[in-house]
């Protein structure tokens, strides 16, 4: 089981949401942080916090998850850090965008476990092959 133990960070500034993907990666055997605000997650990774995946909202104020994304994969430390997306909508270009800059994948908001465990297993599997 490839994602028992492992290090999660979630970027959402929605307090429920970010809760609840929480509960649901606990629910999988992952530890987790939520942060509310892209700077301080940023801060972190650059303190050398490194996660073992990074779940980020697509849609936030001032920073979205998008420039994260970018900045992080700008960067050759964090090429190989499985990232993954949450976007509320479905036919959304930023999903596509996401995936040109570098994501792993996409979960859908209302999440659900089954989706979001089906994701991660591909980008860890992904980030593993390299």
């Amino acid at each position: 089981e490839p994602i028992k133990m492992k290090l999660v960070l979630i970027v959402d500034d929605d307090d429920e949401m970010g809760r609840a993907v929480s509960l649901m990666l606990k629910l999988l055997g992952c530890k987790t942080r939520h942060f509310h605000n892209p700077r301080p997650a940023a801060e972190a990774l650059l303190a050398g916090d490194l996660p073992d995946m990074l779940i980020l909202d697509i849609n936030m104020p001032e920073v979205t998850g998008l420039d994260i994304l970018e900045f992080l994969r700008r960067r050759k430390d964090w090429k190989d850090l499985p990232i993954i997306m949450l976007s509320s909508e479905a036919a959304d270009v930023m999903v596509d965008k996401a995936l040109q800059l570098g994501a792993d994948g996409y979960v859908m908001k209302p999440v659900t476990i089954e989706e979001l465990e089906k994701v991660m297993a591909q980008a860890f599997s992904r980030h593993k092959m390299k």
